[in-house]
């Protein structure tokens, strides 16, 4: 099955794939700078978390 886009089309394990990539990145971010143990990395992670208004404790 594919979808049609106004480039061409896209089939589903395309979608998938790009899905789990972004994914992965995000996930990765997260940890990188959450976990950091550079004060400034972990401190504009933490502080973006409570701009969002995302519970972190």
């Amino acid at each position: 099955m594919t979808t049609s886009t106004l480039n061409g089309t896209v089939s589903i394990s395309q979608r998938i794939k790009a899905g789990l990539v972004c994914l992965l990145i995000g996930v990765s971010l997260v940890f990188v700078a959450g976990m950091s143990q550079m004060s400034f990395a972990h401190s504009a992670a933490h502080d973006t978390r409570h701009a969002i208004g995302f519970p972190c404790h």
